[in-house]
């Protein structure tokens, strides 16, 4: 005879378990979310809000995930995600956010991102963000 009050009895499978979620979803958070996180820290230095600003655009590219794998650059959609979910935690309106060059020379010269790291973050190539970076440091140094 079985105690149906037996504290060590286990909930049946499934009960207490996440919801699965597709391998993929989770290799990409894996990678991305301690970069994510280093750029979301740059924007909202309490360490607790930019953790939630991260789940919050994880949780929105989740939601998307299966049309941003349909889409030509899953990467850089999920970039733009993170970059207007840090960007409604700034409490900034939308003009204020930066240009993206600039989230660039964040990711390059505060983060500490090489130009191959920041165009596996934001879905692009080498390249192009070495370029990218080199007309944002001239703008910037014709300023001085």
């Amino acid at each position: 005879m079985t105690n149906r009050h037996d504290s060590t009895a286990e909930p049946p499978p499934g009960l207490d378990e996440p919801p699965a979620v597709p391998l993929e979803f989770a290799a990409f958070c894996e990678l991305h979310r301690p970069r994510y996180l280093s750029y979301a820290r740059v924007w909202l230095p309490d360490q607790t809000e930019a953790a939630g600003a991260v789940q919050q655009a994880f949780a929105e590219i989740a939601v998307h995930w299966r049309e941003l794998l349909g889409s030509s650059n899953p990467t850089a959609h999920a970039w733009q995600i993170l970059r207007g979910t840090v960007g409604e935690h700034t409490r900034r309106p939308g003009p204020d956010h930066p240009a993206a060059d600039d989230d660039l020379a964040i990711l390059h010269y505060v983060v500490g991102l090489a130009a191959p790291e920041i165009a596996d973050v934001i879905g692009t190539d080498t390249a192009s963000v070495a370029g990218r970076l080199r007309r944002t440091m001239l703008r910037e140094a014709s300023g001085w």
